[in-house]
């Protein structure tokens, strides 16, 4: 069979610095730390913690090792492509002048080697890979000459664009894509990943529901705990036969966890509960107005509570 793909001749992290004439090392020029910014669209956390105060310590000690790849910003000064890091931890120990590679990279380019460069690293968490993941993807995508807005399977030469991002990495198409699923979390259950309060699996499933919903969830892991994968798939099964309230959310996934039932059951006979619902409301719309009812009684007080009332 033919091949339709685009072969785009995508570089290693390896040749992005090497020069085309003879694949030397290309020069390495000292430059002021003023005159270097951090890359628009960076996905990588550069944190002030135990690891940068080890890397502070070295740089104190040895000096930079690795210089700070960057490109010209249109605005004057130059972008950092690889070493946010060191930039950051320059700045610490009180060092103005630092070894840098120019390179004068198009925006494709420079995304693919950002990532490359800093994937290398270790203790990457979920939410940077996540990040990276989906822009080297739309670089590729991009450099391939045809993006697509929700193919992130398209087809690069012999291979789709996902698998070459994984085989770059170590993982399979489809965890990449998984990663990348990530990326529609709301802020607070990303973070959540990070910090392994939330199982990837179970993050990926939340990630197909609804922002709004999203903030349920974390409000419910946040008094609860954890959600369970279980649960989150029973939620979007229910969400897919109608709305669903915040109240009817947690009712679910209350009655949902395993190995718990309730400790006691109220039953209300129907006779008496239609006494206060119109003759035409069924049992699952009096049933649902009881359990809305109840939430905003236990948020009053809640509310009270606080207040001391």
């Amino acid at each position: 069979m033919a091949n339709n793909g685009v072969n785009i001749g995508l570089k290693s992290y390896d040749d992005l610095f090497k020069t085309d004439v003879g694949r030397k090392t290309e020069e390495i020029i000292p430059m002021q730390l003023s005159e270097l910014k951090p890359f628009s669209e960076q996905p990588f956390k550069v944190l002030d913690n135990e690891d940068m105060e080890e890397l502070v310590d070295s740089i104190k000690v040895n000096g930079v090792l690795s210089p700070i790849v960057v490109r010209p910003h249109p605005e004057g000064g130059y972008e950092i492509l690889s070493g946010h890091r060191r930039a950051r931890a320059c700045e610490k120990a009180g060092i103005n002048e630092v070894p840098v590679v120019v390179k004068n990279l198009d925006d494709d380019t420079a995304i693919i080697l950002l990532v490359d460069s800093n994937l290398q690293r270790e203790n990457i968490l979920p939410s940077e890979k996540a990040f990276a993941y989906k822009l080297k993807l739309e670089a590729m995508k991009r450099k391939a000459g045809r993006p697509s807005k929700e193919n992130s399977r398209q087809i690069v030469g012999n291979y789709e664009t996902a698998d070459i991002v994984g085989k770059e990495n170590g993982e399979s198409g489809r965890q990449v894509q998984r990663f990348i699923r990530l990326t529609e979390l709301i802020p607070e259950l990303l973070e959540y990943v990070d910090q392994k309060r939330l199982q990837f699996t179970v993050a990926v499933e939340i990630s197909y529901i609804d922002k709004e919903v999203q903030k349920w969830l974390y409000e419910y892991i946040k008094d609860n705990g954890m959600v369970r994968l279980n649960q989150v798939v029973l939620l979007r099964a229910q969400m897919k036969t109608g709305a669903i309230t915040q109240a009817k959310m947690i009712s679910m996934l209350n009655n949902s966890q395993p190995g718990k039932g309730p400790a006691t059951k109220l039953t209300f006979s129907e006779k008496k509960l239609r006494e206060f619902f119109p003759a035409h409301y069924t049992s699952t719309q009096m049933r649902d107005v009881i359990e809305d009812l109840l939430s905003d009684w236990k948020h009053k007080q809640d509310f009270e509570g606080l207040n001391g009332e």
